[in-house]
């Protein structure tokens, strides 16, 4: 049951637990997580980031999850995540995805004010929810969102509210420390900031950067506000080092198998972070 991300955040908010976003980028990808929903009775987010263009377009992602998505009976939201482009903000609301991500976290926090303003206006008019990021996180190993040179900027909570009072956004994603794919040393998540964070936004808080986070600190970050939790690297170097295995044996598999074995492995992680989450 294909809904807005505000609606699922809802849900959350009400039983105290985070929901999953978890990327996709291709058929295997959407239908191993939506089958996971349903199977778990979960609501889930599925987040297609603007740099998957090249492996799909906005059209065909929409099309492809009405489609996997019939016989799904959990609530779900369609995300367009991490997206710096207002073109392709537009074009995901047109297209029929439920919510956007404007990240404008490089521009100057005026413009980044300006900008996010703007789809909020474009995004709510049309019944889409929209989350904005404030601050920025540092890139892990085997990350495929951000650079090599980006470099943690926490959020600042005192400028956070005014971020959202000013913007009208539907959730707020913040820096406390985590980072974009896997964590090169011992991970510093800064609980006290995400604390004061949430004393002054009353908005749901969005923790991006889940893969690998300690399952006790995701749990307190859970109880401090954080409602809805990206995974992206896990479920990618999960599966690629299943199939590797897979390739290692006497027995050659065809293409379509594999695509087959892509879904469940996908469909493992998720189920993990979904259990961790609730």
């Amino acid at each position: 049951m294909l809904v807005n991300m505000k609606d699922v955040l809802e849900i959350a908010d009400e039983r105290n637990i985070a929901i999953g976003s978890f990327n996709v980028y291709s058929y295997e990808t959407i239908k191993g997580v939506l089958e996971c929903a349903q199977s778990r009775q979960m609501p889930a987010i599925l987040a297609f980031g603007e740099r998957y263009l090249e492996n799909m377009d906005l059209d065909t992602v929409v099309a492809i999850v009405k489609s996997a998505s019939k016989e799904i009976d959990v609530p779900f939201a369609l995300h367009l995540d991490h997206c710096n482009s207002l073109d392709n903000i537009y074009r995901a609301i047109k297209a029929g995805f439920t919510s956007v991500m404007y990240d404008g976290s490089a521009l100057s926090y005026e413009e980044n004010v300006a900008n996010t303003a703007k789809v909020v206006e474009v995004a709510h008019a049309n019944q889409v929810s929209v989350e904005a990021e404030l601050g920025s996180l540092a890139s892990g190993d085997h990350s495929h969102e951000g650079t090599a040179a980006d470099e943690e900027v926490y959020t600042n909570p005192d400028q956070a509210n005014d971020f959202v009072l000013k913007t009208g956004v539907d959730a707020l994603a913040v820096s406390i420390g985590t980072v974009h794919g896997i964590y090169k040393g011992e991970p510093n998540i800064r609980v006290d900031i995400l604390k004061k964070i949430r004393e002054k936004v009353a908005v749901p808080l969005v923790l991006h950067g889940g893969s690998g986070t300690p399952e006790d600190v995701v749990r307190e970050c859970i109880q401090n506000g954080i409602r809805k939790i990206n995974v992206n690297t896990e479920i990618s170097v999960y599966t690629v080092e299943k199939l590797k295995e897979l390739q290692k044996g006497e027995k050659s598999y065809h293409l379509s198998v594999l695509s087959l074995k892509q879904i469940d492995y996908i469909k493992e992680v998720v189920a993990k972070y979904m259990l961790i989450f609730s």
